[in-house]
């Protein structure tokens, strides 16, 4: 299908970008990768009067660090994170969910910041976001905010953004000593989403885990952050009755939807067997 008529903007700078998005209201979209926008727009689903393109801008790409935090341009491709020397020395869990993505044709105009902003569940770096403890720059005509990626999501499609805001950069925290991360995705074909899959990001000393967080993926109307789950798994070893009950207690917090993905109860044995694979993985990089 053809998608309505629209008019087209490509700003330069990022206080362009904001000012078109305030000017323009609510019938004004911004414009990333547009993998999630463009399909709504040919379905009719969403009918934008105005598209505000975010390619021109330079302030929006590149990766770096800055105050023990690595920070990352909102126009980032997921191609520049599986790239990036950075990430693959101080957060190489961004690169290994970054691969998991779509295909390289999608990934090479993709954008992290398209990817956490839009509030799609099934989308894969939210929970990966909310395990790591991320939080994303909102900027608007009256300023920039940061909001805890832990708090953005409100439901499918709905997050914390207010009208005329966009997210200009992510922000993780550097992982500490001693830190091991996984992500384990379920899905039917390449390219697909997941029927389920989990985040996880731990810390080890001496055996035992010392700090956990645990998110899981496209289970409920938004990524989850599995505090429970997390909060039993802290001084275990990872032995096998911690496991089954943080992974019974990761389970009883989702609501899936049947789909063609498999049954609701189906999805979420699998979110819990995501997540059994992802702890043996992150407790067993911990130690490296």
């Amino acid at each position: 299908m053809i998608p309505g008529s629209f008019e087209y903007y490509r700003p330069a700078s990022l206080s362009e970008a904001v000012g078109l998005l305030a000017r323009l209201g609510e019938e004004a979209r911004p414009l990333a990768g547009g993998h999630s926008l463009i399909p709504m727009m040919k379905l009719r689903m969403a009918t934008p009067e105005h598209l505000v393109d975010l390619h021109g801008i330079a302030d929006l790409k590149g990766i770096r660090q800055e105050n023990g935090q690595v920070v990352i341009g909102a126009m980032t491709t997921q191609a520049e994170l599986i790239a990036s020397d950075l990430l693959a020395t101080h957060l190489p869990l961004l690169r290994e969910t970054a691969l998991l993505i779509a295909d390289p044709q999608v990934r090479y105009l993709g954008t992290l910041g398209g990817n956490v902003a839009n509030g799609d569940p099934g989308n894969d770096m939210p929970a990966v976001m909310m395990a790591l403890d991320a939080s994303y720059q909102a900027v608007g005509v009256g300023g920039a905010r940061d909001i805890p990626a832990r708090s953005f999501y409100q439901g499918a499609y709905f997050t914390a953004l207010e009208p005329g805001e966009m997210i200009a950069s992510i922000s993780i925290p550097q992982p500490q000593a001693g830190n091991g991360a996984a992500y384990e995705k379920l899905k039917r074909k390449i390219g697909d989403y997941a029927t389920a899959a989990a985040a996880v990001v731990l810390t080890r000393s001496e055996g035992r885990i010392t700090s956990c967080a645990i998110a899981l993926t496209n289970v409920a109307d938004t990524p989850l952050l599995a505090e429970e789950a997390a909060q039993i798994l802290i001084g275990s070893a990872l032995d096998a009755e911690s496991v089954a009950k943080a992974v019974a207690a990761a389970e009883t917090i989702t609501n899936p939807a049947t789909d063609g993905r498999g049954t609701a109860a189906y999805r979420t044995k699998m979110a819990g067997i995501m997540l059994r694979r992802a702890l043996a993985r992150a407790f067993e990089r911990a130690a490296a």
